[in-house]
């Protein structure tokens, strides 16, 4: 059994960690209060701000910025016709390629990769936590997502084909927000700052996303603690096969529990 790396520690100070917060800042405007011009402008300070701390720092904030903004080009919403899921996947699969493709072949450097295969076997506290997603997305989601109404922000799917796409919809962004946030943005900002402060950025990175996404209401208090515990695994395990599948299981419930809400009577086996 092969051991699992151990990251480096980091320090960072106020000059490092005030650029990331900024650009984080600005991914909150882009995406959860919608300030498009101005959010822009914050980008760009973020990316100023970080070229007076050091040239690394720049480069990599730079990454996460592109991807920022290839997001910021595409109507991001829960629209499940064919033209919008192919532009904003379009839009969506940029934000990662690019950074990817920067980072490997101009920078070349492997700071942005997608670790599946790692040869280390998933501990039995793993799958254990595996069944506790499922449970604890059965009891909460329902619980949130009826009550508040969230669940209109996505279409109703009453036949094969809208229940295929939901499905699909649903499962991709899953996975693309673990190949963003959590390969991209998180492994990037892990080089500068200490753990919890880079897991604390990306996930208001990824809470502002999910926002405009459709988790509305008091969503924010139930993904941003997921965020960051996807972080944490991630920065534990190295292994994005874990995450997505933690991610996977946690939208799996989600995809039942808007088939339910828009059909009460289909799937009557929530709480609520």
């Amino acid at each position: 059994m092969v051991a699992r790396p151990a990251s480096l520690p980091v320090r960072s100070t106020g000059a490092t960690l005030a650029p990331a917060l900024l650009l984080a800042a600005s991914a909150v405007g882009l995406f959860g209060l919608g300030l498009r011009p101005w959010a822009y402008v914050g980008i760009v300070a973020a990316l100023a701000a970080s070229a007076f701390v050091s040239r690394t720092l720049l480069k990599d904030l730079t990454l996460i910025a592109v991807g920022l903004t290839c997001v910021s080009l595409v109507p991001v919403n829960t629209d499940i016709e064919w033209g919008h899921m192919l532009q904003m996947g379009a839009g969506l699969a940029a934000a990662v390629l690019i950074p990817y493709c920067i980072s490997r072949w101009v920078y070349r450097d492997h700071t942005v990769r997608f670790p599946v295969a790692t040869g280390v076997r998933w501990t039995t506290v793993e799958y254990v936590y595996l069944i506790c997603v499922v449970v604890l997305g059965w009891v909460i989601l329902p619980l949130y997502m009826i009550p508040t109404g969230v669940y209109q922000n996505w279409p109703a799917a009453d036949d094969p084909s809208l229940i295929a796409r939901l499905f699909l919809g649903t499962n991709g962004l899953g996975i693309w927000d673990e190949l963003f946030f959590i390969c991209t943005c998180f492994a990037l900002l892990r080089r500068h700052l200490p753990m919890w402060q880079a897991n604390l950025v990306q996930a208001i990175m990824f809470t502002s996303f999910l926002w405009e996404l459709g988790f509305r209401a008091w969503g924010p208090l139930l993904i941003f603690p997921f965020a960051l515990v996807q972080g944490w695994i991630f920065s534990r395990t190295k292994s994005l096969s874990y995450v997505v599948s933690v991610h996977l299981l946690f939208d799996f419930v989600l995809f039942l529990v808007l088939l339910h809400a828009h059909t009460r009577h289909w799937l009557p086996i929530f709480l609520y």
